[in-house]
C-alpha cells in the first residue's frame, strides 16, 4: 500500500471497494481508478500497441497515453476508459487491455524482441510483397493485431439525452483562471455556464500549496463555487468535457451523468450531449505537464511531475515508496515539495538548471529534499521503475526510487482554439505554443494562453470574464482581482535527453503507439520531414490522447534533426472531439426504432384499431395492408383490396405526400421555372401534373400543383422528397431569382388527406360534403374545389386519381383527419368501402403505369420515362439544357414500358434486367432492367413495369428477365405500362 498519511481531498470515513483485473481492492469517494490503483501499489496498468511492453500511469488527466483499462463487463462494457478520469465507485470492475494471457505475462511482449524491425513505416515496406500475402496473412495478422479494447458484444442497456444550452458567457475550465472568469462575469448579471471535464472544480488549485486572499487555494475554490451556485443566471456543469468549438458561436460538450454510478437511475441517462450556444467564451482550460524524451522514459513509474504532486496532495496517494523530480522549471520543482509536504518520500529534485531559485531551494532543504542540479536522467531500470541513472558535469550516480516525475515545461491547451482553423504561434520565452486566431467571440485565460505565474492568472481571468460579460451586453463593473502570493515561474527549455548506448532503454516520444526518438530520426532520413507526414509515417499523435502528450516532443527531435527549430517545423492539426466521444451520446435516442423519428398519419390510431399492418416509408408509419380473418398470407389480403377498389370503392390515408404551400403575384413563374411544363397558365380550380429536373437534368420529382387562386398554388411531393423539392425550391428563391415574390411554407403535417377510388367514389363523396357540387360537370377531373364537408370542416377536395379509377383527394385540418375517415366509411358502408394500404396502392399505380419511386431514382430523365413531350419548348426551366445532351436523347437509351411473363403463371421480380433472346448473360448484352413488379388480381397473373433499350418501339416483343442473384430467367413480352384502361377513361367518368 502506498496510501499516504495526508488526507488529500478524498473521504478516508467510507470505504469503496473495486476490482481490477479480477483482484478485489479498496479506495474511497472522491478517487479515481488510477489514484486508488496506485494506493493500492498497483503500478503496471497496461501494455503499449505495438511492442506490448509494461506502461503505467503517466498523468492525472484526460491527457493520458497510457492508462486505458476497460470499464465494466457486459452489455456496459467500455473500451480505452482513462484510468486517470474514471471516478471511483463502489463495485466498480476494470479490467487492463492489449495483453494475453495475462498483465504480467504477455506473450506478445515478445515483439520487443524484434523491434529493430518494426521501426517506422515497417508495414510500408513489410506488406507490400508478395502480393499474394495479403489476403492469407497480412489481413488476418493485422486485423487480429488492431485495435486496443475489446467493445460489447450486447446491445448498449443505456439511454443518452441531447440538450441545447444558451448562455451569454461560457467558461470552460474550473482551474484559477476560469473560476476567477466565472465570477466577474456572472456578478455582472450575465447568464454563465461554468463546464469542467473533472468531477470536482478548481483545476490544478485542488493539487497546489498556494494562498490565495490570504486562505488556501482550497478555501478559494470552495468560496467561488458557493457564491456561484447561489446565483440563478449561473449552471455549473461539472464531469462535462467540451469537446469541439463550432461556426455560430456553438460548442459541443459530453456531461457525464452517470458514468460515476454502477448504472444510471431510473429515467437518468448515462450521458448527456450539450449543443451550447454562447455569445462570448472564455477557454481556461490549462497546461499539459510536458515529458522529456530520455532512454528509459516509459517504465511505470515514470509519470508527469505534475501527476506525481496531484496524486499525492488531492488523493493522499504515493506513485511508490519513494520519488524522485526530473525538472526544468520551477513549478515542477514546486510541485514536487508540495509532494513531498503532503507525505510522498521525495529522494531527490534533478533539475537541468545550474541553481533553484532561493524560495525553492530554501523549502526543498527545510523538507530533506535533496537537490541536484545541472542534471539529466540518462537511463531507468526495471520492469516497473527501480533506480534512475543521473548524468551531471561532475559524474554519474543511480538512484533507487520507485516514481520519477518529470517536466520539461508546460504546453498550452489550445485544442478548442483551433477547431475552426485557427493556428498556434511560437513564444520563445516559454518555448511553447499559445492560441494565434481564436474562434469568434473566444478569449484565453491562464495557462491556455501562455500565463503561469498564479496573481496573472487570477488578474487575466478576472478581466477577460468581465470582458466578455461587457461584449455581450451586460454592464461589468471593475472588480478587482483575487490576490495571489508570488511564486518563482523560471524555466529552461529541455526537450530532448540523450543517453549513452541502449543501457537505458529506447527513449520515447509517443507511448502509446511506441513511437521513439530513433523512430523520428529515421522518419528524418527518410525525407517524412513534414510534420503531417512525419505523423503519418511513424504514428505519431494518433493514439487516443491525440498527441497531447507526445507532439511537442516529436516536433522539438524533428526540429533538432533538421536544424530549423520548432517554429519553423510547425505543428500538425487540431480537430475535434478534444477527447475520445461515445458513439452512443452523439445518436442519443437515436437508435433501433428511434433511429430516426416515426410518423404517424392523422388516421394512424384509426388504421390500428381496423387490425392495419405498418410499414415504414421514410419517416411515415403508413398501413401496408389490412388482413382480415380466415386471410393466409398479405398477398390475399392485398388483392382484396385492390378488387374492391377497382369494383366499388376504396380509401387511403395519403397525407404523407409532400404538401408545399405557395403565395405570392410571382408563383407562376416560379413553377414555370422549376417544371418542364407550363403552370403560369394554369386556371384557377384546376390541376396539373408537373415533372421536376435537376440541374443535370434528370428528373427529381413528380407530382401534382393546385392553383386555388389567383396568387394561391397547393404542390403535391412524393412522399420520399418532400423535403428535398422543398429545399429545391428555397434555394431558387433565395439564390437563384430573389427577386420574385414568393412565400413557401411546408404544410405536409397541417392537411390529412385521404384518396377515395373507385367507381362509386363520388357516390361516398357526395355523402359528406356540404352542399358542393362532385358531378362530373361541377368537379371535372384535374379539377379542384374548396368548401366544407360533415357539417362545416374547412376542406380541400382534388378530384385526381393514382389508381386509374374515379378518384378523389379530400384535405382538410389534421386534427379533423379521424373524423373524416369515419365518416367516408360510414358513408360508403353500404358500396363495400374499403380501406387499402400502400401494397394495393403499389399494385394499383403499376397496374395503372404510372411512375413512382423505383422509376424516379435520380437516374432517369423525363424522356426515360416516357414524358418527354410534356416538356415545354416555350419557356426556359432548370435542367432544360442539360437533359439536351446527346446522352439523355440517345435512341438506345433505355425507355419506360410494361412487361408480361409470356407463361402467365410465371412471378416476375424487379431488379432482373433484359436480354435479347438467346444473348449471353454478359454486360454486353445487358438492354435495361424491371423497376416494379406486382401481381395484378385484375388480370390474374404478374406484371412488371421497366426501362429497355428502345422499349417503345418493341412493343410485342419477347425478352428474357435474367435474374442470377435469385435464379430466374423468365420470358417476358413487352408491352405498354398501362395495363388497365391505357386510354383513361374510367377517371374521367
Amino acid at each position: 500500500m502506498t496510501r499516504l498519511a495526508h488526507d488529500g481531498l478524498i473521504d478516508r470515513s467510507r470505504t469503496l471497494s473495486f476490482a481490477f483485473d479480477g483482484k478485489t481492492f479498496t479506495g474511497h469517494p472522491g478517487d479515481t481508478l488510477a489514484s486508488a490503483l496506485l494506493a493500492n501499489g498497483v503500478r503496471l496498468v497496461g501494455r503499449s500497441f505495438k511492442y506490448h511492453r509494461p506502461r503505467g500511469v503517466v498523468t492525472a488527466g484526460s491527457e493520458e497515453p497510457n492508462a486505458l483499462v476497460e470499464l465494466r463487463t457486459g452489455a456496459r462494457r467500455e473500451p480505452n476508459t482513462r484510468a486517470t478520469t474514471v471516478e471511483l465507485y463502489d463495485g466498480l470492475e476494470a479490467a487492463s487491455q492489449n495483453r494475453w494471457p495475462s498483465l504480467d505475462h504477455d506473450v506478445l511482449s515478445v515483439n520487443r524482441l524484434v523491434s529493430p524491425f518494426l521501426g517506422a513505416g515497417f508495414y510500408y515496406k513489410t506488406f507490400m510483397w508478395p502480393a499474394a500475402f495479403w489476403e492469407k496473412v497480412y489481413e488476418p495478422v493485422i486485423r487480429r493485431a488492431a485495435g486496443l479494447g475489446r467493445a460489447a458484444n450486447a446491445p448498449d442497456p443505456d439511454h443518452y439525452e441531447k440538450a441545447t444550452a444558451f448562455c451569454d458567457v461560457l467558461v470552460i475550465g474550473s482551474g484559477a483562471a476560469g473560476l476567477a472568469a466565472a465570477l466577474a462575469a456572472a456578478r455582472s448579471g450575465a447568464r454563465v455556464i461554468l463546464a469542467d471535464e473533472d468531477f470536482r472544480l478548481g483545476g490544478r488549485l485542488l493539487s497546489e500549496r498556494a494562498v490565495i486572499n490570504g486562505g488556501s487555494a482550497l478555501d478559494f475554490v470552495a468560496s467561488a463555487q458557493a457564491e456561484l451556485s447561489s446565483l440563478r443566471n449561473v449552471r455549473l456543469i461539472p464531469r462535462t468535457t467540451v469537446f469541439g468549438a463550432y461556426d455560430g458561436s456553438e460548442y459541443g460538450a459530453v456531461e457525464r451523468v452517470s458514468d460515476h454510478l454502477p448504472a444510471p437511475l431510473p429515467f437518468q441517462p448515462r450521458q448527456r450531449l450539450w449543443r451550447i450556444v454562447a455569445k462570448r467564451c472564455v477557454l481556461a482550460a490549462g497546461a499539459f505537464d510536458r515529458p522529456i524524451v530520455f532512454p528509459g522514459n516509459d517504465r511505470p513509474g515514470v509519470m508527469s511531475a505534475l501527476a506525481l504532486a496531484t496524486y499525492a496532495t488531492r488523493y493522499g496517494a504515493g506513485a511508490g515508496a519513494n520519488a524522485a523530480v526530473f525538472s526544468t522549471n520551477d513549478h515542477a520543482v514546486a510541485a514536487a515539495l508540495d509532494a513531498a509536504d503532503a507525505g510522498l518520500k521525495v529522494d531527490a529534485v534533478i533539475d537541468v538548471r545550474p541553481a533553484l531559485p532561493e524560495p525553492l531551494a530554501a523549502r526543498a532543504k527545510a523538507l530533506g529534499v535533496r537537490v541536484i542540479t545541472e542534471g539529466e536522467v540518462v537511463a531507468t531500470s526495471g520492469k516497473c521503475l527501480k533506480s534512475v541513472t543521473v548524468r551531471t558535469p561532475r559524474g554519474s550516480e543511480t538512484l533507487a526510487v520507485e516514481a520519477l516525475g518529470v517536466s520539461g515545461g508546460a504546453t498550452p491547451n489550445l485544442n478548442l482554439t483551433c477547431h475552426l482553423g485557427g493556428k498556434p504561434v511560437w513564444r520563445e520565452d516559454i518555448a511553447a505554443f499559445v492560441p494565434g486566431a481564436v474562434p469568434p467571440g473566444m478569449a484565453v485565460a491562464g495557462a491556455a494562453a501562455g500565463t503561469f505565474g498564479l496573481a496573472d492568472i487570477l488578474a487575466e481571468g478576472t478581466r477577460l470574464g468581465a470582458s466578455a460579460a461587457s461584449d455581450a451586453g451586460f454592464a461589468a463593473s471593475p472588480a478587482p482581482a483575487p490576490q495571489a502570493e508570488g511564486a518563482p515561474t523560471g524555466f529552461k527549455a529541455v526537450f530532448h535527453v540523450k543517453g549513452k548506448g541502449s543501457k537505458g532503454g529506447p527513449a520515447f516520444v509517443d507511448q502509446q503507439n511506441d513511437v521513439t526518438a530513433k523512430d523520428v530520426a529515421l522518419a528524418h532520413r527518410e525525407g517524412f520531414r513534414a510534420v503531417e507526414l512525419l505523423k503519418r509515417y511513424t504514428t505519431l499523435g494518433m493514439a487516443t490522447d491525440q498527441g497531447k502528450t507526445s507532439n511537442m516532443a516529436g516536433l522539438a527531435v524533428m526540429a533538432e534533426l533538421t536544424g530549423k527549430g520548432i517554429p519553423a517545423t510547425g505543428t500538425t492539426v487540431f480537430r475535434p472531439p478534444y477527447t475520445p466521444v461515445a458513439l452512443g451520446v452523439l445518436a442519443g435516442h437515436h437508435r433501433g426504432i428511434d433511429f430516426k423519428p416515426a410518423r404517424p398519419t392523422p388516421t394512424h390510431a384509426w388504421a390500428q384499431a381496423q387490425g392495419a399492418v405498418f410499414v415504414e416509408t421514410g419517416l411515415w408509419m403508413r398501413a401496408a395492408y389490412f388482413p382480415k380473418p380466415g386471410e393466409k398470407d398479405w398477398l390475399e389480403s392485398v388483392n382484396r383490396e385492390v378488387k374492391a377498389t377497382r369494383e366499388s370503392v376504396g380509401v387511403i390515408d395519403v397525407s404523407t405526400f409532400g404538401k408545399i404551400d405557395l403565395q405570392g403575384p410571382d408563383v407562376g413563374m416560379l413553377l414555370d421555372r422549376v417544371y418542364i411544363n407550363m403552370f403560369s397558365t394554369l386556371a384557377v380550380g384546376k390541376a396539373r401534373y408537373g415533372v421536376m429536373l435537376r440541374e443535370d437534368g434528370l428528373v427529381m420529382d413528380d407530382g401534382t400543383t393546385a392553383r386555388l387562386a389567383d396568387d394561391h398554388y397547393v404542390m403535391t411531393t412524393t412522399t420520399a422528397n418532400a423535403a428535398k423539392v422543398y429545399q429545391h425550391l428555397e434555394f431558387c428563391l433565395q439564390v437563384l431569382w430573389p427577386e420574385l415574390d414568393v412565400c413557401l411554407a411546408s404544410v405536409s403535417e397541417q392537411w390529412a388527406q385521404i384518396a377515395v377510388s373507385g367507381p362509386r367514389s363520388r357516390e361516398v363523396l357526395a355523402k359528406i360534403v356540404d352542399g358542393l357540387d362532385v358531378s362530373n360537370a361541377g368537379l371535372p377531373f384535374m379539377g379542384v374545389a374548396q368548401g366544407t364537408v360533415m357539417g362545416g370542416v374547412q376542406a380541400r377536395i382534388f378530384r385526381l386519381s393514382f389508381s386509374g379509377e374515379l378518384g378523389y383527394e379530400i384535405a382538410v385540418p389534421a386534427r379533423h383527419g379521424p373524423a373524416l375517415m369515419q365518416a367516408l366509411m360510414a358513408a360508403g358502408a353500404p358500396f363495400g368501402i374499403t380501406p387499402y394500404g400502400v401494397e394495393a396502392l403499389g399494385v394499383l399505380r403499376i397496374e395503372k403505369g404510372h411512375v413512382s419511386g423505383s422509376e424516379l431514382t435520380g437516374q432517369t430523365s423525363a424522356r426515360d420515362l416516357g414524358l418527354g413531350k410534356m416538356a415545354s419548348t416555350k419557356k426556359d426551366y432548370i435542367g432544360r439544357v442539360m437533359a439536351g445532351r446527346p446522352a439523355f436523347t440517345d435512341p438506345d437509351r433505355p425507355s419506360f414500358v410494361g412487361f408480361k411473363p409470356v407463361d402467365r403463371t410465371a412471378r416476375l421480380r424487379a431488379g432482373a434486367h433484359f436480354l435479347k433472346a438467346g444473348a449471353a448473360a454478359s454486360t454486353e448484352n445487358d438492354e435495361g432492367y424491371m423497376t416494379s413488379t406486382a401481381f395484378s388480381p385484375t388480370l390474374g397473373h404478374y406484371i412488371g413495369l421497366g426501362l429497355l433499350k428502345r422499349g417503345p418501339e418493341r412493343m410485342g416483343e419477347k425478352v428474357r428477365a435474367y435474374d442470377p442473384l435469385r435464379g430466374g430467367d423468365i420470358e417476358v413480352e413487352v408491352c405498354s405500362p398501362a395495363f388497365i384502361d391505357p386510354q383513361g377513361e374510367k377517371q374521367r367518368v
